[in-house]
């Protein structure tokens, strides 16, 4: 691309903003790291300290006068930890918008007090928020040190001046969730994600000053480059050392490069590129083997160490083509993914790992190997924990280029040139992070793209996809387009259907995404035959033709949009959001979900489901979405017939009531909207028993049961994470808990209040049972049954023991059972 001089001056001013704040084959050298939840300091012995500033916070929801004042009275204030979403324990409320959750918006301040060591003296003290929801202004013993004006990026704040060693230190922090116009979904509000207290030495890795690439990598070696940005340098004559220790995924040594950094400079920092190290027989990163490298670098000032930190990567190549879509490692995988919003179900948006990972797991069991960051970058712990299990991310920066959708508070125009940089890297070490994403559906408004060019967009892309190159060479970017085509026609534009043109900004990305419409494809292609296609977005409703429809053997994947559900965008009071998903918000499947992975997943399967009510269908963003309420249980009416839906990637399915054969029906494969899917429709129902018999050549491949149950007598709890509790602070457990008749089934139509008994060693924090449309809150101990279900959320203390769970309800046996925490190891 040429480089006009309108551009250059642009991305002169964004680069130095930003040190001021801290279609044909494309094979990439790519950027392959993981990274632990920050760039952590050695275990070995190492100046720099991070300390967990998460615990012992004050917390009022409100404005307060004041409240940055050392010596406010903060003692009636609520005690809290962080994470913390506070917008998420406010009431529903059916007069607030819908698009963010029913939920009003709110501002609030939060307050922690603490006590300087002496042994800070002399070292550089920062702290760090992870993010501040939605915008948010940091005060360190009365004195403005900080502020983000775009929550979903973090930043730091050098306090060493202001830091009193003769008395206490109060770090105020207000935070404000904005108007409702200024997002389109639940972003939550406060202290969602972690803080940190970091002390390091002046000369130093810079904040997301480590950049790991393998510009060459296969099964027999692989190439790691280090590149480390350091601070401390200018004004000054200095003999700094730069040393990197590559540690294999079993912690042996495997490799180790040094370099010294410039003795004199006039930058802020210095990046320095050390010598490539070779990795023999490498252990690549995948899908299926996610092995993570960890890189130690430390500095030397004069022989004496000034800094050591630690950055986990993974070894892997990326490559798209319009020919093969995507390869990872040099092997085709075909993207299977979902595209939803940050939030974790009962606890909101509090980046909790455990309740990041139970959602990965989930994933994973169904058969998805993608995550799409719709519309903002996720945690660090996100990332981390995608890494660790082996999903493939989009990572996103932006919905609209505009203020109203970017925060609000300031102008875009001041906002992407410093929230670029830090998000790129931030993120550029994730070996799961495989594209960068700088936006979503912006080219139907003109004042959605950014840039007052008249192109839709087109050099606003160039301009941040330049910016965004500068920090990482190795990635391909992309900008998800509305269902639209070129010069923003719509479906209501009566040429719609008649010049099938992609939007213009498809046709310069480097990957041309597109939220739905992949029945356009091959048109598209006709006008652009050089696009690499990725749907960015797929409708629910239409189940397994987005997939089946796509040319998977030439494009990247598909993300199905909202395959969880979420909070904001609802359809209507009571639905608390969003709810034409494969899983509900406590990530029990839907029997859909079952239909999905037949296609997702290589294992033999049939699922029954029964159809409980007609489809219901909603038009949004010019797609039909909407979804057939459908049930797995067969207690049913007596003599009534149902609809019945066998999911099932084998050739036939035969489906019996109560033992007799109601007959066999094969898989129409040839049908995208029909495939896998059989339908038996008005099945006669009696008590008894329903069996879907799935075979291929006419031998059984699978089958699914569904009995009738008895009445409900006891309640039955299941604990999904039992022998891994860590007793941190900030881990989870998750209990769960079912109405079951004598022989432990579940009996889906029980009612009742369950009351959950925490004691020990954790404390409840949400209770749930996935109801969407509950007016229930999530804080307290009580929680209706739901579907023959509900759900208690405990969070460990920071000292191991002994925790006790009890559940009962009025009419049915209580459940109990006693866990453990254990030392965080």
């Amino acid at each position: 691309m040429k480089k006009t001089p309108f551009l250059l001056g642009l991305l002169s001013l964004c680069t130095a903003a930003a040190d001021a704040q801290n279609r044909s084959t494309a094979a990439l050298p790519e950027t392959f790291t993981g990274a632990s939840p920050r760039i952590s300091a050695s275990a070995q012995s190492s100046p720099r300290e991070e300390v967990s500033f998460n615990f012992g916070w004050k917390f009022y929801l409100g404005s307060a006068n004041d409240a940055k004042s050392i010596a406010f009275d903060d003692s009636r204030w609520r005690d809290v930890d962080l994470p913390h979403d506070f917008q998420i324990e406010m009431p529903w409320d059916k007069a607030a918008h819908g698009n963010r959750g029913f939920k009003q918006m709110g501002e609030a301040w939060y307050r922690k007090t603490f006590e300087a060591d002496p042994g800070w003296k002399g070292k550089r003290i920062l702290l760090d928020f992870e993010g501040i929801m939605y915008v948010g202004d940091v005060y360190v013993n009365e004195k403005f040190v900080g502020k983000t004006d775009y929550g979903y990026l973090g930043f730091d704040a050098d306090i060493t001046k202001l830091v009193s060693y003769e008395g206490k230190n109060v770090v105020a922090v207000y935070c404000s969730t904005q108007k409702f116009e200024n997002s389109r979904w639940y972003t939550g509000g406060g202290l969602y994600r972690n803080v940190w207290l970091t002390l390091k030495d002046s000369v130093s890795v810079a904040r997301n000053g480590i950049f790991i690439t393998t510009p060459k990598a296969t099964d027999r070696s692989a190439e790691v480059s280090v590149q480390v940005e350091v601070e401390g340098l200018r004004g000054r004559k200095h003999n700094v050392s730069i040393e990197a220790k590559i540690f294999a995924p079993d912690g042996t040594l495997a490799g180790q490069s040094k370099a010294a950094a410039p003795a004199k400079t006039k930058k802020r920092t210095e990046e320095a590129l050390l010598p490539a190290v070779t990795l023999a027989s490498p252990q690549l990163w995948s899908c299926e083997t996610p092995r993570l490298y960890t890189a130690e670098i430390t500095l030397a000032d004069n022989g004496k160490i000034v800094d050591r930190v630690t950055e986990q990567f993974g070894v892997r190549t990326l490559e798209f083509s319009k020919d093969f879509g995507f390869k990872l490692n040099g092997k085709k995988v075909f993207l299977k993914g979902v595209a939803n919003h940050h939030d974790l179900g009962a606890v909101g948006v509090a980046a909790y790992d455990r309740a990041i990972e139970r959602y990965f797991k989930r994933l994973k069991e169904f058969g998805y190997n993608h995550v799409r960051t719709s519309h903002n970058p996720y945690s660090k712990s996100f990332l981390r924990l995608a890494d660790k299990h082996g999903i493939l991310v989009t990572d996103e920066l932006f919905d609209k280029w505009s203020q109203q959708y970017t925060g609000g508070r300031v102008p875009f125009a001041d906002l992407w040139c410093t929230a670029l940089p830090e998000w790129v890297k931030r993120d550029r070490n994730h070996p799961s992070v495989i594209l960068w994403s700088l936006g979503n559906e912006l080219q139907i408004v003109e004042d959605w793209t950014g840039f007052p060019t008249g192109d839709w967009g087109v050099t606003g892309y160039r301009i941040l996809d330049v910016l965004l190159k500068r920090y990482d060479p190795t990635r391909l970017t992309t900008v998800a387009m509305f269902p639209a085509r070129a010069n923003a026609v719509t479906k209501e534009d009566p040429d719609f259907n008649v010049k099938v043109i992609p939007p213009e900004l498809a046709t310069v990305t480097d990957i041309s995404s597109f939220n739905y419409r992949y029945m356009s494809y091959g048109d598209y292609l006709k006008h652009a035959p050089d696009m690499i296609i990725y749907q960015s977005e797929a409708t629910s409703n239409e189940l397994l033709a987005p997939y089946f429809g796509m040319d998977r053997e030439r494009m990247v994947g598909l993300a199905y949009w909202g395959a969880v559900e979420y909070w904001g965008e609802s359809s209507g009071y009571p639905r608390k959001g969003w709810a034409y998903s494969f899983f509900n918000h406590a990530l029990e499947p839907f029997p859909q979900a079952y239909l999905i992975k037949t296609a997702f997943s290589n294992e033999p399967l049939v699922h029954i489901g029964v159809a409980d009510d007609k489809s219901e269908t909603k038009e949004v963003n010019d797609i039909i979405v909407g979804k057939i309420p459908i049930s797995s249980h067969w207690n049913r009416q007596e003599g009534k017939s149902y609809d019945i839906y066998t999911y099932t990637n084998a050739e036939e399915v035969e489906l019996l009531v109560n033992g007799k054969s109601i007959g066999t029906k094969k898989n129409d494969t040839a049908n995208i909207t029909g495939r896998n899917i059989i339908l038996w429709e008005k099945a006669p129902y009696s008590a008894g028993a329903v069996t879907a018999i799935a075979r291929n050549a006419g031998k059984e491949a699978a089958r699914h049961t569904l009995e009738t149950t008895g009445k409900a007598v006891a309640l039955k709890m299941e604990v999904e994470n039992p022998a891994d509790w860590r007793a941190d602070g900030l881990d989870l457990q998750y209990v769960k808990v079912y109405a079951v008749d004598k022989a432990g089934r579940t009996v889906p139509a029980t009612s009742g209040e369950v009351t959950f008994e925490v004691s020990g060693a954790a404390r409840l924090i949400a209770v749930d049972n996935g109801d969407h449309s509950s007016d229930e809150l999530f804080a307290g101990s009580k929680r209706m049954l739901h579907n023959g279900f509900a759900l208690a959320i405990l969070r460990s203390t920071q000292t191991p023991g002994a925790v006790k769970v009890k559940a009962t309800t009025a009419g049915l046996k209580s459940a109990e059972k006693t866990l453990k925490t254990m030392n965080n190891d």
